[in-house]
């Protein structure tokens, strides 16, 4: 049985092209192990830029369909979205191979270094990108393991999800979403925020109480969020946006200057290029690690005034006709609500659309994607939906994303629906004007990029 990183030098990923599988892949062979991978998205003639971008870090790809794995591989790798019936488990059952969950490896690599765990229902890789940035920029050259795409790393020409440092500390993002998070045992636990997602808020909270309890050395918990404060009992340090809670690092002042927040930190002035007051938390948090760890506030405020932000977390992708284009990879009641309320700073009216993700997540989420957004939204805001996306399996096809709509519009607000996403902007180019945000939402298809970037040259 493999229980450390040590013990295995030839690894192998089956779904290698996804977000989490492709950061371990890339931080594992920057280690100097040989990775090895496939991917159903990887398609003969076709070319497909993870592709190119794994081949370019040393990572050999190939077809799923067997071949890549040998006598030679000693482990191979799943992720949660992988069945037993898959031809290369098979293969690997057959050769008597060990397979473990990308999350077993995870907490692997976590237990070899001094590692930093982000946890929450929202900010994580926005948070864990900012503490990345604040910690190179303090000469502690960590590494870290992200669920989205640093534009500063990719701009090295890499996937942008992983890099490895020569520093003692590793930063994570500690997963809830499929219970992974109990398996990690860091020597600092960050709790973002409690709200309603993947499950019901007493499984969320029993998850998050034993991330506590597991976390070695300093637990951190954000007191603005009311489920997480009960999280918060013992611990020595704390974070807040709310000035009067008494917190050891408290965010205020907080001011939006189109794509632009300014606000200090325990009276230390803070300017990014982001937008939202919930930008503003995942700023606080990360500085609160990094004070924690020695950092000064200034050498904090010169990296985050250089942030670049993530891939697909309020990315702009233009502005043209007076038509502000963001593409945003919310997908749970609250995310949505943040963006729509964090774009309307920069015009008078917010034309968003959103691709609910999943049957059974839309129906579990249904009446908290209706009072979330509804909350949301002013009068000459809109919101706008198209079909569920559908990643195959046996869900019951019980729901539309229209019953959302229609929900909402129940309420009073301006709501559209159109079932099929390729005609959403034809649909919708007599809603923008002159002075609009057009929001793209969305999660978990791997079609979006491609949406939103025709969306964006179409317009």
């Amino acid at each position: 049985m493999i229980q450390s990183i040590d013990q295995f030098k030839n690894v192998f990923f089956i779904g290698v092209a996804g977000v989490g599988m492709s950061a371990i892949a890339q931080w594992l062979a920057g280690e100097g192990k040989i990775v090895y991978g496939s991917d159903r998205y990887f398609v003969p003639g076709q070319t497909n830029e993870t592709k190119e971008k794994l081949e370019a870090a040393g990572i050999q790809c190939f077809l799923q369909d067997g071949q890549g794995i040998t006598n030679e591989t000693e482990l191979v790798v799943v992720s949660t979205a992988i069945e037993d019936t898959v031809a290369e488990v098979q293969k690997a059952m057959q050769l008597n191979i060990p397979i473990v969950r990308r999350s077993e490896l995870l907490a692997m690599i976590a237990k070899s270094k001094k590692t930093i765990a982000v946890g929450g229902t929202s900010g994580k890789s926005t948070t864990s990108a900012m503490l990345f940035q604040i910690m190179e920029q303090a000469g502690m050259s960590p590494g870290i393991i992200s669920g989205a795409g640093l534009v500063s790393i990719i701009k090295e020409g890499k996937i942008g999800n992983a890099k490895n440092g020569d520093g003692e500390w590793l930063i994570i993002e500690a997963d809830e979403s499929d219970g992974s998070i109990v398996q990690y045992t860091p020597e600092i636990g960050l709790l973002l925020n409690v709200d309603k997602d993947h499950q019901e808020i007493d499984e969320l909270m029993q998850l998050f109480g034993t991330f506590k309890k597991n976390t070695t050395e300093l637990f951190i918990v954000n007191q603005s969020n009311a489920l997480a404060k009960q999280l918060s009992s013992g611990i020595k340090c704390d974070f807040s946006s709310e000035s009067s809670s008494g917190a050891g690092y408290t965010a205020s002042n907080f001011q939006q200057y189109g794509m632009t927040i300014q606000f200090t930190i325990n009276d230390h002035s803070f300017s990014l290029n982001t937008v939202g007051k919930h930008n503003m938390e995942n700023a606080l948090a990360a500085v609160a690690v990094a004070h924690g760890l020695g950092v000064d506030y200034t050498v904090a405020a010169a990296a985050l005034k250089d942030y670049q932000g993530i891939y697909r977390r309020h990315q702009l992708l233009g502005v043209k006709n007076g038509i502000t284009v963001i593409d945003d990879y919310a997908h749970n009641p609250a995310k949505c609500a943040a963006s729509i309320m964090a774009c309307q700073p920069i015009a008078h009216k917010v034309v968003a659309w959103f691709q609910p993700h999943g049957y059974g997540p839309t129906r579990f989420l249904r009446n908290d994607f209706v009072k979330e957004i509804a909350a949301a939204l002013r009068p000459e805001d809109e919101i706008w939906m198209s079909e569920i996306f559908y990643a195959g399996g046996t869900a019951v096809k019980d729901i539309s994303a229209n019953d959302l709509i229609n929900d909402i519009k129940a309420l009073g607000k301006n709501a559209f629906f159109v079932e099929d996403r390729n005609r959403f902007l034809e649909t919708v180019k007599p809603h923008l004007g002159k002075n609009a945000v057009l929001l793209l939402m969305g999660a978990r298809d791997p079609g979006l990029e491609a949406f939103s970037k025709n969306i964006w040259e179409q317009l």
